[in-house]
């Protein structure tokens, strides 16, 4: 459920502040009407990610305890692992300068057809957003599902489903008050907090995605469990459910598992932590 408030939560405020900016500046300069073309485009945006997420979903679950579904949960783990990363970075540079951009691509879109533009700016913001929350729900529902569980699928996706929405009112709830109370959220820094949460997160999808490739045997490096913490704290527990779908946390890991997840950790967060500081220094030194 906490892995899922916080995707949801900051994916839902990225989507839905860029739809706050686009009404508050429609409403600044008197274009209500172009409101409803924005509301065109959030909705198509949405519907594309849940017909794709619905597709997906029904489609690995034809393939449950084989081979095939072992390989899509690991290109997922690495393709969400990847998808955190440059996105966490990339916010982290942008989010100061995203209501400036945007305002300038709708300059440009009024210039021309404002309708389909305005509705196409809309779209891939919020699709954007969408695409991406379809893979990591994935990852969280494939992370939490544990053999041997009653119901594995549907407990973990009842779990990730309540946090998202959560997450996702909260967010809604966020670009509400920007909207109509006119007060501004500091994007850096709330990117910059749920970044290096979902860093961690990241690194827990890595190491993930390394048991699944020693299990299939395509890594016979390093793959005997450094030690067992099943029978005090297994996977299978609650309270090792969040910990497993959260932080990474494994009650058999090997040593290859352990090196990825300290190794991606060390470099993430070194990276994470240094630009700023560095960015800063150069400003002083050239002012």
């Amino acid at each position: 459920m906490i892995p899922g408030f916080v995707i949801f939560l900051r994916e839902g405020v990225e989507g839905s502040m860029v739809v706050a900016i686009l009404l508050a500046y429609l409403a600044r300069i008197d274009r209500r009407e172009h409101f409803r073309d924005v509301f065109l485009g959030v909705g198509a945006a949405l519907a594309l990610a849940l017909v794709g997420g619905l597709v997906a979903y029904v489609t690995i679950r034809t393939y449950a305890g084989s081979t095939a579904q072992t390989i899509f949960e690991t290109a997922t783990y690495l393709l969400a692992t990847a998808l955190l990363t440059y996105m966490t970075f990339w916010m982290r540079a942008h989010a100061r300068h995203l209501s400036r951009e945007l305002h300038q691509q709708l300059e440009r879109a009024m210039g021309r057809r404002a309708r389909w533009s305005l509705g196409l700016v809309a779209f891939q913001a919020v699709g954007r957003e969408g695409l991406e929350t379809v893979v990591f729900t994935l990852a969280l529902v494939f992370t939490a599902t544990l053999p041997g569980t009653p119901s594995p699928v549907a407990a973990s996706g009842l779990g990730v489903l309540t946090g998202g929405a959560l997450g996702l009112l909260t967010a809604i709830a966020l670009a509400y008050a920007v909207y109509r109370m006119g007060r501004r959220l500091n994007l850096q820094r709330f990117f910059q907090v749920l970044g290096a949460c979902l860093i961690v997160f990241a690194a827990g999808l890595l190491a993930d995605s390394v048991e699944n490739l020693q299990q299939l045997g395509w890594l016979t490096l390093w793959r005997h469990p450094l030690w067992s913490t099943a029978g005090a704290l297994s996977e299978a527990s609650p309270v090792g459910d969040v910990l497993h779908t959260f932080f990474g946390y494994a009650d058999r890991p090997t040593l290859l598992q352990l090196a990825a997840y300290v190794l991606y950790l060390a470099v993430t967060v070194v990276a994470f932590l240094g630009r700023g500081p560095r960015r800063r220094r150069g400003a002083l030194a050239t002012g």
